[in-house]
């Protein structure tokens, strides 16, 4: 890592962050704050962070559409609207 001295935070350091959509993973600079450790394909253990979308599966960068509904939104939504339809 080149960077300047004394211009970034302690905390900053080299964190796998995982999409679990698609199982991608980076290995990038960051100051997110996590417990979780795996190892890299470097050998070497980084803390790790999960993610429900990134560049690699976001229709903006894929091109492609799909509806992703990690928490049910789609279905409170639906029910949402039948009862405001009655």
């Amino acid at each position: 890592m080149y960077m300047k001295k004394d211009i970034h935070p302690e905390n900053y350091r080299m964190v796998i962050f995982h999409d679990n959509s698609n199982g991608a993973r980076f290995l990038i600079g960051s100051t997110i704050e996590t417990d979780k450790t795996d190892k890299w394909e470097d050998g070497q253990e980084y803390p790790i962070v999960y993610v429900d979308v990134s560049s690699t599966s976001h229709p903006f960068y894929t091109g492609q559409e799909k509806v992703m509904d990690t928490a049910g939104r789609v279905e409170r939504f639906k029910a949402r609207a039948s009862k405001a339809r009655k």
